[in-house]
């Protein structure tokens, strides 16, 4: 009798969990095998083998993207940690008003993108405000026409965005640690950066491997933000790995090699995520 209701659950459970497979590791697969394709607008596939890699190796824009990438992850992603490790220590205990900046805090992550990108868009415009109050430090002028600050224009925008996730992240880490054990330390003469270091920082150490990799997978990603606010402009300055993939498989249907730009994207990013396992997910 148990071994009949079993055969009967996996015999329900089984449509599930092909549709499941099929619609998750389906399109992954498929973007895999057309990497080694050559395609062209309303023709046929034709074997390519590793051309398009080849070509990737070799084409000044697909290192150019990937340099922008890699810049916007090394700096984006620590400050949006840090920042949302510095609110998280600050609304973590329960007072008047707490709830309400949590929740402002939050709002960011829960607004498009796109429009937030828009609004931005016209603050770092030269007539916006953030040109009036950076213009005595010299500053002044559109930053996302500069191909300078046209970057880490982007970066401001994406953390502020992003931290309150990550915020409450931690803040949920932090609600664990019992407050009876702070007072102990309190008592015991352990100063704030005491507190933080054997307390508090063991206790957010899993929140901040989970952000670490989260973060950086998405920041590897970036895309909405860019193309919102300056479309990989100006002079490429902000051109990621993305929006080289949109370009090639969209603009130019040239999708065999649009899948390799995502193969390789997707290679890239398991090796950081592997290394933050090494380094962030070992037992102090």
């Amino acid at each position: 009798m148990a071994r009949r209701d079993a055969y009967i659950g996996v015999a329900f459970v089984l449509p599930a969990l092909a549709l499941f497979l099929a619609f998750r590791f389906g399109p992954a697969i498929a973007g895999v095998l057309l990497s080694f394709f050559k395609s062209t607008p309303g023709g046929p596939l034709s074997w390519a083998g590793i051309g398009n890699f080849a070509r990737l190796a070799s084409d000044p824009l697909f290192w150019r993207a990937l340099s922008v990438t890699l810049v916007y992850v090394v700096f984006s992603v620590p400050v949006s940690i840090t920042l949302s490790m510095v609110l998280a220590l600050g609304v973590r205990r329960g007072f008047r008003g707490s709830r309400f900046f949590r929740s402002v805090f939050f709002l960011p992550l829960i607004t498009s993108l796109v429009l937030a990108g828009s609004v931005f868009k016209w603050i770092f415009s030269t007539d916006g405000p953030w040109s009036a109050v950076m213009a005595p430090l010299g500053l002044g002028g559109s930053w996302l026409g500069s191909t300078v600050l046209a970057l880490p224009a982007i970066i401001v925008v994406s953390v502020w965005s992003r931290f309150g996730y990550g915020m409450l992240v931690l803040v949920a880490a932090l609600q664990d640690v019992p407050q009876d054990l702070e007072e102990a330390a309190l008592m015991d003469g352990a100063g704030a950066w005491g507190r933080f270091r054997y307390i508090l920082l063991p206790a957010m150490r899993p929140g901040l491997f989970f952000l670490a990799v989260i973060e950086t997978t998405v920041a590897f990603q970036v895309f909405d933000v860019i193309y919102a606010m300056t479309g990989g402009g100006p002079a490429n300055a902000s051109y990621s790995v993305v929006l080289l993939l949109y370009d090639q498989g969209f603009r130019y249907a040239d999708h065999g090699y649009a899948a390799a730009v995502g193969v390789v994207l997707f290679a890239m990013t398991l090796v950081v995520a592997l290394i933050q396992r090494l380094v962030l997910g070992r037992r102090p």
